[in-house]
């Protein structure tokens, strides 16, 4: 599939936001963060930030931006639909546990019940995302399950905490907080399991049955024996340039180390690094893992499509 930029901002920006929400959320409820103004609008600018962020480029990928509100009548059946009336309606408890945030004294009987829709708000965001890809029948590399679990969904939320995780634990040591200390061991668990989720898909779908021209076709017979006896155009077309797209076997391979030894080992060492140093110079260290771990989320979301083939792109010749 061809990587579009706008998706992969769009998904990298916006997990991380979301997942930002949903740790922010539990924190409150739990009374783990700190009730200072200054903290709370950094945490929620950054937070709303991200997913406003993502949700604009999103919008760079539609051909006819005016017809955008069309999407959201056809929440019945496309889980695109889904995400855009699920991700609108997250704003509403994600302003009001900002509010009470900011002015406990006056809105804390706000706060839980804000906390809470903004937890599930953001879980289902997520869902319906990942759902967008894992549910498309003709992209077989989106549907590889490992014991009957889905892991395109698996992924997305793994990379959302570990996101949400690591910005947090960065503004928790930028505002010189001793519980970025505790929390520490909590991220570097979140950012392990997100590559974990992301190498155990790697591998599945390595091993997994190539797409041929017998998924292509639906016809039931001896796929080697079927050819195709012309191409369909003369000219190259929309489906060859967003469905025919394809990385070389080497390009691939140095994508996926750089990704998971940027995104994944670097910010792993920073992490350690800053909690053995303490606060408050734990800040900048925990702030470049987050840079760095959301840079190789970015190229992991950009390897998802890259790595992926419709089967449509058969019938133009692509080789399985």
């Amino acid at each position: 599939m061809h990587p579009a930029y706008s998706v992969i901002f769009f998904t990298g920006l916006s997990g991380a936001g979301y997942g930002l929400l949903a740790i922010l959320a539990a924190g409150l409820l739990a009374g783990l963060l700190p009730q200072e103004a200054g903290f709370a609008l950094a945490a929620m600018m950054l937070c709303l930030g991200l997913i406003a962020g993502g949700l604009l480029c999103s919008s760079l990928h539609l051909h006819h931006p005016e017809r955008a509100l069309l999407a959201f009548s056809q929440w019945r059946s496309s889980w695109l639909s889904r995400e855009g009336v699920v991700a609108v309606a997250t704003f509403v408890p994600a302003a009001g546990m900002g509010l009470a945030w900011l002015f406990p004294a006056r809105l804390g009987w706000l706060e839980a019940a804000a906390a809470t829709g903004a937890i599930v708000g953001a879980a289902a965001t997520v869902l319906c995302t990942a759902m967008i890809y894992a549910s498309l029948k003709p992209v077989a590399q989106w549907r590889v399950c490992w014991a009957r679990l889905p892991l395109v969904p698996l992924v997305y939320f793994a990379f959302a905490l570990a996101g949400g995780m690591a910005c947090c634990q960065a503004l928790l040591g930028l505002f010189a907080d001793a519980r970025a200390l505790a929390l520490a061991p909590a991220t570097c668990a979140a950012l392990a399991l997100a590559w974990l989720a992301k190498l155990l898909y790697w591998r599945r779908i390595d091993a997994m049955h190539a797409p041929n021209l017998l998924d292509a076709t639906g016809l039931k017979r001896d796929w080697q024996r079927i050819r195709a006896f012309d191409p369909p155009h003369t000219e190259p077309n929309y489906l060859q340039k967003e469905m025919g797209y394809r990385i070389a076997r080497k390009h691939q391979a140095m994508l996926r180390r750089l990704a998971w030894a940027g995104g994944g080992g670097a910010p792993l060492v920073l992490l350690l690094a800053g909690a053995w140093l303490g606060v408050p110079w734990a800040g900048l260290f925990w702030l470049a893992a987050a840079v760095l771990l959301l840079a190789g989320t970015l190229l992991e979301r950009w390897l998802f499509f890259a790595e992926a083939q419709h089967t449509c792109s058969l019938y133009y010749g692509d080789k399985p």
